[in-house]
């Protein structure tokens, strides 16, 4: 392994993180937060550390596949170590384990909180919380790739590891440039929506952190109630369709904005996305409207919305849904696992996996009938390699085999089967809130320490597609190049 390049870059990784957090400590000066000091010496260390590193003299510059590994995996460790600081010096949080989880919800957009009540939380923490969402829904290496030339020597190997999805495709020909197109989408769409929800009477403050939960799909409010604080169809309509918005492929949007729409509406992926979400939003709504609402176009309207966040992996709410009949729980643990198209900035398996998945059902089938036939996988008219096919089928299997495992890890707790399951699918698809234990209107406080360590894996498992990390387990891996 080239450790010298290794730790260059996650000297990069340090001085841009000190960079972002200015804003939070601008806003917690602002406000005379008690967090501004934690703020001031957390900058100042990564970055003198972050200096320290980047200034070291490497030989040789290229970045293998195994050094993309080490990077992105140490990369969103160290980002999570030092991002946890400011939330613990103050006593935001009682320990930094609860920090550390805290922060790595917030990087990993995941959403998922131990704060039992945000609302008396520093504005400074709160809008590095949140802040932390969009840094981490696009990737802060994605983000570094954008903008640090030094980086593009080997960059797409650090591109492929940090991308979510089978296949990590450019929509330019240099890595750098591609992550500045990305990066340029999503800044617009933040902007649209931050606008919306000004059009809508809500204030600058959480117009921004709503946008950076929604568009990062990651779920960190600013009330105790989340989105349901906000009692305005419009809001929850907004704050909806964006969460949609945000999981669709990024690299869609730029055919669009190219002027592809034939391209952009015939994608497999995006069909299936709309269906799943159309279908899941009507059953909800019908079920609410026969059980417990009297009023179908409100069944409607809370269904969509938390269909949309969950789908997404977003985790806002505007309803106790832990209360809703097993019937729609049920959906809505379905689509946690499901997650949203690949290329977003959602969690879960992604919806070409299961695409493809759904296709390798129908081919076996279709070879009872026609065993000697030749019947390839396709996606959007192109033949998907077995190599990718095989990995797919490997990414579901460990999804389902870590997730069994964490269930019954969780269970030696205390905690019924309903709550472990849905905390660990939560966590693992990046989601945020889950049922029963960690319900809507409660959280993962009252976990104990280590299973809040469980919970953090879990979390960085899902974010990094799970092999990234699982590769650098392996000892061999760090003595040579497999």
């Amino acid at each position: 392994m080239n450790y010298g390049i290794v730790l260059k870059v996650l000297g990069f990784i340090l001085i841009v993180e000190s960079v972002l957090m200015i804003p939070s400590y601008v806003i917690s000066i602002y406000t005379n937060g008690v967090d501004k000091n934690a703020f001031l010496f957390t900058i100042l260390v990564t970055f003198i550390l972050g200096m320290v590193l980047a200034k070291r003299k490497v030989k040789d510059n290229s970045i293998s596949a195994h050094d993309g590994l080490a990077i992105v995996a140490l990369s969103w460790l160290v980002a999570s170590l030092f991002g946890a600081l400011p939330l613990y010096l103050p006593g935001s949080t009682k320990t930094y384990i609860d920090a550390l989880f805290e922060i790595v919800s917030g990087f990993t957009t995941t959403g998922a909180t131990i704060l039992a009540d945000v609302e008396v939380i520093p504005q400074g923490t709160l809008f590095w919380r949140s802040f932390t969402h969009w840094i981490g829904g696009m990737g802060i290496l994605v983000f570094t790739l954008a903008l640090l030339p030094a980086l593009g020597v080997g960059g797409f190997q650090i591109y492929k590891a940090e991308s979510p999805g089978p296949v990590a495709g450019k929509i330019a020909p240099r890595v750098r440039d591609t992550a500045k197109t990305l990066y340029k989408i999503y800044l617009v769409i933040t902007i649209i929506e931050v606008i919306l929800l000004l059009i809508g009477k809500m204030n600058l403050f959480d117009s921004l952190v709503y946008t950076f939960g929604t568009v990062g799909t990651g779920g960190f409010s600013t009330k105790n109630a989340s989105v349901g604080y906000y009692d305005s169809t419009y809001i929850h309509l907004v704050i909806g369709f964006f969460m949609v918005f945000s999981g669709v492929n990024f690299s869609l949007y730029y055919l669009l904005f190219k002027g592809k729409v034939r391209e952009f509406l015939g994608d497999e992926e995006l069909r299936l996305y709309v269906v799943i979400i159309a279908i899941s939003v009507l059953a909800i709504a019908l079920n609410l409207f026969a059980t417990s609402y009297d009023n179908f176009r409100l069944a409607m309207r809370d269904s969509f919305f938390q269909v949309s966040s969950v789908m997404t992996t977003t985790g806002y709410s505007t309803v106790d849904f832990d209360l809703w009949p097993s019937f729609s729980k049920g959906i809505l643990l379905l689509l946690m696992f499901i997650g949203a198209c690949a290329g977003s900035t959602a969690g879960g398996m992604k919806v070409i996996r299961i695409l493809i998945m759904l296709k390798l059902i129908r081919r076996e089938i279709g070879k009872i009938f026609h065993p000697r036939a030749v019947m390839p996988i396709k996606s959007n008219d192109k033949v998907m390699p077995n190599e990718t096919i095989a990995g797919i089928n490997s990414f579901i299997a460990l999804y389902l085999l870590i997730f069994v495992i964490s269930t019954l890890l969780v269970t030696l707790e205390g905690v019924d089967l309903e709550s472990a399951a849905s905390s660990v699918a939560s966590a693992l698809g990046n989601i945020g809130p889950a049922l029963g234990f960690a319900g809507p209107t409660r959280n993962f406080v009252e976990y104990h320490q280590i299973t809040k360590v469980l919970f953090t894996f879990l979390m960085l498992l899902g974010r990094l597609e799970l092999f990234t990390i699982i590769a650098l387990l392996a000892p061999r891996n760090w003595r040579k190049e497999v």
